[in-house]
């Protein structure tokens, strides 16, 4: 298995390189990709030193698996290079994810849909991915009307520069703005540009992205995105309104036993997620379920997960696995 990890020096480069070293990928071996600056540098990768290489470089080698996660405009240009020489792609940027020729994956909900044909695979939106693990099997059993969403997402979403913006609004130094506002004891409701609606990019991505993955056009789903001081993971407020009548109890059972959930819901023991205790971890966690009392067959929940890890390094490498294990590559 000849691997490469094209944007290997980013945040969530290092990120897929802990969860493949955690989850034992059978790697043969590792191609680093970076950008033209990186060059020449070396990451550590299971004992040994890895030179980084250009991304012409990598494509020459033929890897089975790239794995991207550099920015839309370079998977734009690049992907179709890779798939070219007959390399599977899975991408983790927003450039192929409302392709209509490109599948949009969660494996735990949808990995039964890859084909050996598909070259290009998209990893959907850090905020989508942790909200569909916990909707789709409750979609399956009542099936969704409306979604409404709001969003308290990390720092970390925005990269390293949001992190490096919020330690310096810490310590009193002035330094590189990621937001055109102070980040530290504030709420910016502005997640990635403004679109003609006037919803962010962010906001739209819940909506359609959801959509694709549960393959359901008719789910009614609005949505408001907020970034938030907090470096641990996104959370997650949703108001769901089912076609049909639920009991909270089979809710939670079902949750309970969801493959890469975890059930944090007791107000006795004042027991629910939240972004400190996500941090470093793989599942969604999910809590706070209640019924919505003003108005019928529709409930709230809390969810929450870490965005480097299953909003994006960890489904990345979960694809890849399943490629594996199933002979696509």
């Amino acid at each position: 298995m000849k691997l490469a990890i094209v944007g290997a020096t980013g945040m969530v480069g290092t990120v897929m390189l802990k969860v493949l070293a955690e989850r034992n990928f059978p790697v043969t071996k590792l191609l680093v990709v970076a950008s033209e600056k990186s060059v020449g540098k070396t990451i550590h990768f299971q004992g040994k030193n890895h030179t980084v290489i250009s991304l012409q470089n990598a494509v020459d080698q033929k890897p089975d698996i790239a794995v991207f996660s550099a920015g839309g405009s370079i998977s734009l240009e690049w992907a179709p290079k890779f798939a070219k020489v007959g390399t599977t792609v899975v991408d983790n940027s927003s450039a192929w994810r409302m392709d209509s020729t490109k599948k949009l994956i969660v494996p735990e909900i949808n990995a039964n849909e890859l084909t050996k044909d598909d070259k290009i695979i998209a990893n959907p939106n850090c905020s989508t991915i942790q909200m569909v693990m916990a909707l789709a099997p409750l979609h399956k059993k009542y099936k969704i009307k409306r979604l409404v969403i709001s969003t308290y997402q990390s720092i970390t979403g925005t990269g390293v520069k949001a992190v490096q913006q919020l330690e310096n609004e810490y310590q009193g130094i002035k330094g590189e703005m990621a937001y055109h506002y102070p980040i530290h004891k504030n709420a910016i409701p502005h997640c990635d540009v403004f679109e003609d609606n006037g919803y962010t990019k962010e906001e739209m991505k819940l909506v359609r992205e959801t959509q694709k993955i549960l393959n359901d056009k008719t789910i009614a789903i609005t949505a408001t995105a907020v970034r938030i001081p907090v470096v641990g993971g996104h959370s997650e407020s949703i108001n769901i309104e089912f076609e049909k009548e639920f009991e909270l109890s089979e809710v939670r059972n079902i949750l309970r036993h969801t493959s890469g959930v975890t059930l944090q819901d007791n107000t006795d023991t004042n027991t629910y997620p939240m972004p400190i205790y996500a941090e470093g971890k793989n599942d969604v966690f999910v809590g706070r379920i209640r019924r919505d009392e003003s108005q019928a067959r529709t409930m709230n929940m809390w969810v929450v997960s870490d965005n480097l890890r299953k909003g994006a390094a960890t489904n990345t490498i979960q694809i890849a696995e399943y490629l594996m294990e199933n002979n696509l590559v």
